[in-house]
């Protein structure tokens, strides 16, 4: 059975004046699968997610999400996808509790608190201002607001970056129950083992161009086919293995 696409960008191009940050980009995002944007600084894959979660003008192309055309029906889009927000959209003053009230009140939903903050281990943060948890517990919380509105797709914008191995692990784990869950979840990582770990498909983005898309496992077997050999012999398992197996994989908080 062919997989349903639930993400359809054709042609997407984006300039500012003569700078041409996404030119000519094409993939689809199929329902229910993790999907990896990858690329360098400034290769254009903030540009065009952004542009798909509507917070930016396209220049041209078409795209549509869960069957809506950005350009027609961008409020029925918004109600689809939860967006991970960056850490100045948090009100320092207010803790998570209020935090969730306040963010399902501009979402139009009602919610309970203490159900979302379950959904990401963080119940006895209740109380806490965002201000005081630790970076795990932060990123755990900025996905906690993406499923407020139990969203179609959410787009994690590199949710790993500063964490320490336990709450890096642990958050993979979290991605996968979302999925699992049944919502589409977009990410973009500079690590390539959390890609490789997590994504059921990357496209490489460089120059505002794709070029190339496929699984981790297939990209890895053309290039191993290709003569590509590592210098150092790879092991059954990597120093960040041992350093989980050695200290644990609960959550380390502070």
């Amino acid at each position: 059975m062919a997989q349903q696409a639930i993400i359809t960008v054709k042609d997407l191009v984006k300039h500012y004046g003569d700078f041409k940050a996404v030119n000519g980009i094409s993939f689809e995002v199929f329902e229910g699968e993790i999907f990896g944007l990858l690329g360098p600084n400034g290769a254009g894959k903030t540009t065009t997610l952004e542009i798909i979660e509507t917070l930016r003008q396209k220049t041209s192309g078409s795209i549509t999400v869960d069957g809506f055309d950005i350009e027609r029906d961008t409020d029925s889009i918004k109600q689809r996808i939860g967006v991970q927000l960056q850490a100045a959209g948090y009100y320092p003053n207010l803790n998570l509790a209020e935090l969730i009230d306040l963010f399902s009140g501009l979402y139009g939903v009602q919610v309970s608190p203490m159900e979302m903050l379950e959904k990401v281990a963080l119940t006895d943060k209740a109380k806490a201002k965002y201000k005081d948890l630790s970076g795990g517990q932060k990123q755990r919380f900025s996905i906690a607001t993406t499923l407020i509105n139990n969203p179609r797709i959410i787009f994690l914008d590199e949710p790993t970056t500063g964490l320490d191995p336990q709450a890096r692990r642990n958050l993979w784990e979290l991605i996968r129950q979302i999925r699992d869950g049944g919502t589409t979840v977009v990410i973009t990582t500079h690590y390539m083992d959390e890609a490789e770990e997590l994504c059921d498909r990357v496209a490489f983005v460089d120059g505002g161009h794709i070029i190339g898309i496929d699984t981790p496992d297939h990209f890895i077997d053309e290039l191993v086919a290709s003569g590509f050999e590592r210098k150092k012999q790879v092991k059954a398992a990597n120093l960040e293995d041992v350093f989980i197996a050695k200290t644990g994989k609960e959550w380390r908080e502070g």
